[in-house]
């Protein structure tokens, strides 16, 4: 069966991660996506570890599903064919700066003018109407500006810092995914194009804000910022004898049980800093607390035991080799082994979801630099000589 998007051709002219996420989500889910890059390629083939030169493990991964075509964008010879495979594509996705795609005469005048109906999505650092439209982004930089590291210092870290994952990348890539499913909606019902402008700003300000506007949601603000729970020092898992578990008691029921299984019944019964939501949320940390010092007498094995039979959500604090050894991702069959033509056997982390009708699928692994150029070029109906002519100057290479 054939995925949700098949039939759609993307253009790709992203690089590094947040962009390449994007698309290889839509390549999952059976979208044709032309990997647009340099001569020198997509700068994250070189992020290792890896078998072979230009093909790290995180290329590899969200690369993978793409067809790759060299073009130097800023030869007329390279924009042109950019602009003649634009007359078959749906969709263009890019994540350089705006600015940068208007100089190399590839902005949404310029690609409407060739296709009317293409969805022209950028993601990219701040939205372009704002004081800090056009400044460089990263990751990094993004985690910063939305607070998240200041975030961690709230909840007791001794010092700012970057959650330990390209989280921004990632959670942006996603809301991309779902504005061009949108945008390729509405086409759908009114033929029209439209160009979106995805800023990684402004959606991790919203993402973080939905927790923590707090008080700041009223007008005037009845209270600071910030959900208590979330910036508790004592919410992190709880250890024990011998490791750690995490746990979540939420309810009231959660945590009458809880304090009945761990034979403290008068907690419940006699402290009103617990008996409802609001008054626990007001004195979290002095529960939490609580629940730290009486955890910290059980084993591990016990606590799990004991938590499962209260029926209170629990379990074990993973490490990430013990995440891939999972045996309930092993049981769904979660991780898909492929074979890549020169990179041997690769072991990818699955697709989550299931479709009934249209199911995703890890479809051709990620190709080397310029592995499809030839083929994508004749597709767009450049001739034989013409493609000659564009690799002698450079403009295109393909892969030996």
């Amino acid at each position: 069966m054939a995925g949700a998007l098949a039939g759609l051709r993307v253009l790709d002219l992203t690089n590094t991660l947040m962009g390449p996420y994007a698309t290889q989500l839509l390549a999952d889910m059976g979208a044709d996506v032309i990997k647009v890059e340099p001569p020198g390629g997509d700068p994250v083939r070189g992020l290792g570890p890896f078998r072979n030169p230009g093909m790290g493990a995180i290329f590899l991964q969200v690369n993978r599903g793409k067809r790759s075509l060299v073009l130097d964008l800023k030869q007329e010879a390279g924009r042109d064919a950019l602009l003649r495979l634009a007359t078959t594509a749906d969709l263009l996705v890019y994540n350089m700066r705006p600015k940068v795609m208007e100089r190399l005469g590839l902005g949404y005048a310029d690609l409407s003018a060739v296709r009317p109906d293409i969805v022209y999505a950028g993601l990219f650092g701040f939205g372009q109407d704002g004081p800090h439209a056009g400044r460089p982004a990263y990751d990094d930089l993004i985690q910063g500006a939305s607070a998240l590291p200041s975030l961690a210092v709230q909840a007791g870290a001794t010092a700012p810092r970057y959650v330990p994952l390209a989280l921004v990348d990632r959670v942006v890539g996603l809301y991309g995914v779902g504005a061009i499913t949108a945008a390729l909606w509405h086409r759908e019902r009114t033929g029209e194009g439209q160009r979106l402008d995805i800023p990684m700003f402004e959606t991790m300000a919203s993402f973080v804000l939905a927790d923590h506007m707090g008080g700041r949601l009223f007008d005037p603000p009845i209270a600071p910022p910030g959900y208590a729970r979330l910036l508790s020092k004592d919410r992190r898992p709880y250890a024990t004898r011998d490791g750690y578990v995490c746990a979540l008691i939420y309810n009231d029921g959660q945590w009458q049980r809880f304090f009945a299984a761990v034979g403290r019944p008068e907690v419940w019964r006699d402290d009103p800093r617990f008996r409802t939501i609001s008054e626990r949320t007001r004195h979290i940390d002095a529960i939490y607390g609580l629940v730290a010092e009486i955890l910290a007498g059980f084993s591990t094995e016990e606590s799990v035991a004991l938590l499962e039979r209260a029926d209170i959500p629990v379990s074990r604090l993973a490490t990430l080799a013990s995440l891939i050894d999972d045996p309930h991702l092993a049981a769904k069959g979660f991780f898909v082994a492929i074979d890549h033509p020169s990179e041997g056997r690769l072991t990818m982390p699955g697709i989550p979801g299931r479709f009934s009708a249209t199911p995703p699928a890890i479809g051709r692994p990620a190709p080397r630099l310029g592995a499809d150029s030839r083929a994508v070029l004749e597709e767009a109906g450049l001739s034989a000589p013409e493609i000659a002519a564009m690799a002698e100057a450079g403009v295109t290479l393909s892969a030996p």
